[in-house]
Parts: C-alpha cells; structure tokens; sequence
C-alpha cells in the first residue's frame, strides 16, 4: 500500500475536558486532513502528571466520538513512549547536542527571562539538572499556512531550551517532535497560543535531521472576559447533548461556508459537508477571536 500523502493529528493534554475552544483545534485539524483525503490521528499527550486529571483522557476520547470526530487507527500515549524520549535524549549526547544545567528560574529571570548559556562548558553531571539543547541550529522564522511568515523573537530562537526536565520529566518539545516524526504528521493544525515554540520545535527537527512538517495555526476563542478559553481558565466542558449546534458554531467561528438545513442531518452528514465545503483560506487569521461559549451551547 502506498503511504498516505497527508496525515494530520489532534493531541491534546488529559489535564480536563475539551472545551470549545478544543473542539475549535480537534475541529480544524480534522476538516483540513479529510478535506484532503488523509489520515487523521489522536494522540494523548500524558506525560505531565502533576498536570493531569483522573479519568480526563478517557473523558476526551469519547467527547470526540461523541462529536463525530472519529480517529485512524491506534490512540498513541505518550506515556508509553518513554523508551523513545530517552533514546533521543542519548543521540543528542552523543552528538554533543545537549549538555546538563542546574540553572534556576530565578537566575534566568535575573538576566533578562532567556537563557544565557551559563552551563554549557561547566561539564555539569546529571544530578539535580536538567537536560537543554546546545542549540545549533536556531530558526528565526517560519511559514505557517494560514498566516504566511511568522518572525521568532532572536532570543527565544537562539536560546539553549530545555528538553528534559529537573524533575525527570521529558519536556514537551522533545516529545512533541519525537512523536510527530514517528507518527509521520505531515501537517500540524493546531490553535495560536502554539505559535512561539514552534521555532524550538522546527529547531529539534534541524538538529535530529528529520523533514519538519507543515504548519497551520488557529485562531483563538476568548472568552467574555478576554481570556483564552483554556482548562486553566475553567472553560466549560463541551455539552453532552446534541453536538449538530455546536459543530455549527465552531464552523462559523472558523468562517466556513453555512451549511443550511443542518437540523435535518445526522452527524455524520453534517460532518460530510463540512469536509466537502472546507476552505483554509477562509478561516480567520486572527491570533484572537471573541466568542461566547454560552451562545455556542445553545
């Protein structure tokens, strides 16, 4: 069988219930992947669990069966994916990519918020350190298909980032990369509080030698106080009820041609429709868009 020439993926965090500023992401990212006849993969980010809620996986998996969107084959976890994280990890040392730093927050803050590179030649041992990439390959911008150019501040770029943590934990760059290679994503669609380390992320593709794949970052729901409808803060969860208003709902907010008569359709067909009608060029290019998750629940 030939490899699919598109494969797209939702990865969210169990750290709560998609809401509608996920469903905004799961949404986008699942029109753009069927619209061009590809793969669309879920995968559950869980490897923060000081972050993660009992059961919100779970919970997830059938909010998005709930709202008609169905996965390609096999859920990846990440928190199975360890064995990969580390083997990564011993490449980069091997390569002299990455080096060790007890560095503390309150130092970096000290000298102006990003890293200065203060360990890099100390040949720091393991304990009590994280792991930072010696960044050789810095990206200062990138093309993100919905916004064009997109220009890094020079010191988020070219800072040393962390790729593992103080506490033992992999750091979300690391995995993010790590995974998306192995899954194959050719496109990540995905919303634009996501933008800034995007660099980072295009820099680790750089430095392992990989094929970094496309991006498309969405706009974001605000809600009525300005905020970014998140999980932090206390977004309502997606209603369990009919999801046909809803799926309409974040079809408008991304600017989608109507789809008239939606009442007489089943999920499935109005999920049909909205693959068939999907247009990129039409979805807002604004990092922010105001919205009211009340409105969209009714």
């Amino acid at each position: 069988m030939p490899e699919p020439h598109y494969i797209g993926r939702f990865a969210p965090s169990p750290s709560g219930e998609l809401h509608f500023g996920s469903l905004i992401a799961a949404l986008g990212s699942y029109l753009q992947a069927r619209a061009q006849q590809g793969i669309w993969r879920v995968r559950i980010e869980d490897i923060d669990p000081p972050r993660e809620v009992p059961g919100a996986a779970d919970t997830i998996l059938r909010q998005l069966d709930h709202y008609g969107l169905h996965w390609d084959g096999e859920i990846l976890w990440q928190s199975q994916r360890h064995d990969a994280y580390r083997e990564a990890l011993a490449w980069l040392k091997t390569q002299n990519l990455s080096y060790y730093c007890t560095c503390t927050r309150a130092r970096i803050q000290s000298v102006g918020c990003f890293y200065d590179g203060h360990c890099r030649t100390l040949n720091k041992g393991p304990q009590n350190a994280a792991v930072r990439i010696m960044q050789q390959q810095p990206i200062l911008h990138f093309h993100d298909r919905l916004r064009g150019d997109i220009h890094a501040e020079e010191s988020l770029a070219r800072e040393d980032f962390i790729i593992h943590r103080r506490d033992g934990l992999f750091a979300y760059n690391l995995a993010v990369v790590v995974d998306d290679h192995f899954q194959g994503i050719t496109e990540i669609v995905r919303g634009a509080d996501l933008i800034a380390p995007t660099v980072r992320q295009i820099s680790l593709y750089q430095h392992f030698g990989w094929q970094p794949p496309d991006y498309v970052h969405l706009p974001l729901a605000l809600n009525a106080q300005g905020d970014k409808l998140s999980k932090q803060n206390h977004a309502p969860a997606l209603p369990g009820g009919d999801p046909r208003p809803i799926i309409i709902r974040a079809l408008q907010f991304l600017n989608q041609s109507a789809i008239h008569e939606w009442q007489d359709l089943s999920v499935e067909d109005l999920l049909a429709q909205a693959v068939t009608g999907w247009r990129l060029a039409r979805v807002p290019d604004d990092v922010d868009v105001n919205t009211s998750f009340s409105n969209a629940s009714r």
